[in-house]
């Protein structure tokens, strides 16, 4: 997709993930998956994921440049990575802003929705909860349409608009300044204008998804309490644990968790963990954390990747987007971290949380739980 404004990840990508599993039993217990090559997994932790509704909040169908690739139909091989994940919602977002935002915007719902249409075998569509519950029934891959970003919102009626058109959830704002509000790497947060608190009531109406994991720390916390009920923090980390400015304050997340809101936890590196070697463990002390500190129930999962991440792209992809970002970023030599890059990454968490003696009951939750209850409330 083509765009006339400074580059951002989001306005690059794009995103999705699927269900089903078919795994033959190895020794003590374990099992191997064809889509997984040397991993292998507890039998607690196949029947947790099997049994759960995996929800992740942010998951580009596809991280690539290539305009093209809203036309492609999956290959085999392609669809059997999806149905073999262990993840049956997928929230497909991406970043856009700039004078042609809506134009933008549009082209991105048509598009992505044309890609599941096209290939229906492996997705299907969500306008409620319900067809969450439906896909992992059927064993298919649920796309959430999403845009990170509220800047194709030029008017009121442009919220109702895109809620028609697909749009399921929004960021009240990508990293920089908008009407709405202020970015997580402006300089200056001002907070939510009056623009903003007029779009956040239009949204609540029209039962959209309010999202602020980009938006800076005042925004964060305007957004949260001009907001009648619960809103999202849909991929983030905690501030408490890595000094980055992407992540969240203990403070927002305690007023998020007041209202009843879910934060998803991210696998990006450098909102992980300042320093290496930084892997799925690590990414674990952020749910440890949240967990602690408002409790279970708000708390979820956000990867910020498709199946096979960031370190997979073409050498000159993945140049351009290091470069499309302010040097607060920090990226390090590799985005994704250890054990959480690869199709069955959420089978990796789950054993992580196993290890940690979460229950049944709670890694249901954070796998998918909290956030089909947080959906399921919003969306009504």
């Amino acid at each position: 997709m083509t765009s006339s404004f400074p580059v951002t990840r989001r306005a690059i990508f794009a995103g999705a993930v699927g269900a089903a599993l078919s795994a033959p039993m190895i020794n003590r217990g374990a099992y191997a998956f064809a889509a997984a090559p040397g991993r292998s997994y507890s039998r607690r932790a196949v029947d947790l994921v099997a049994a759960s509704l995996v929800i992740d909040m942010l998951a580009p169908l596809k991280i690539t440049m290539s305009e093209e690739y809203v036309a492609h139909r999956l290959t085999d091989a392609e669809a059997a990575e999806f149905r073999a994940s262990g993840i049956t919602g997928f929230h497909n977002a991406y970043g856009l802003g700039g004078p042609d935002a809506k134009r933008q915007a549009l082209t991105f719902l048509a598009g992505w929705q044309g890609f599941a249409g096209r290939n229906s075998d492996v997705f299907t569509l969500v306008d409620t909860v319900g067809d969450l519950d439906r896909a992992k029934k059927d064993g298919k891959c649920a796309v959430i349409m999403g845009i990170q970003n509220a800047e194709q919102f030029e008017t009121i009626a442009d919220v109702a608009l895109f809620r028609r058109l697909g749009l399921r959830c929004a960021q009240l704002t990508y990293n920089s300044q908008n009407m709405i509000g202020s970015g997580s790497t402006e300089r200056v947060d001002g907070g939510v204008s009056d623009y903003g608190a007029a779009i956040v009531a239009e949204m609540e109406k029209q039962h959209m998804l309010i999202d602020v994991s980009h938006c800076g720390d005042k925004t964060t916390l305007d957004a949260i309490e001009i907001a009648s009920g619960p809103i999202a923090i849909t991929h983030s980390n905690v501030r408490a644990l890595v000094d980055h400015p992407r992540v969240k304050t203990d403070a927002a997340i305690k007023a998020l968790a007041a209202k009843g809101g879910v934060m998803g936890i991210t696998g990006v590196r450098m909102f992980v963990r300042a320093t290496d070697p930084t892997n799925v463990g690590h990414m674990a002390d952020h749910i440890d954390h949240v967990a602690k500190l408002v409790g279970v129930d708000h708390v979820g999962i956000g990867s910020d990747a498709d199946l096979n991440g960031y370190d997979d792209m073409k050498p000159d992809e993945y140049a351009a987007l290091k470069g499309a970002y302010k040097a607060s970023y920090g990226f390090r030599d590799k985005i994704d971290i250890d054990g959480f890059d690869h199709p069955k990454k959420v089978f990796d968490l789950t054993e992580e949380l196993i290890r940690r003696a979460y229950s049944n009951e709670n890694i249901t939750a954070v796998l998918g739980g909290n956030f089909r209850r947080l959906l399921a409330q919003v969306w009504g």
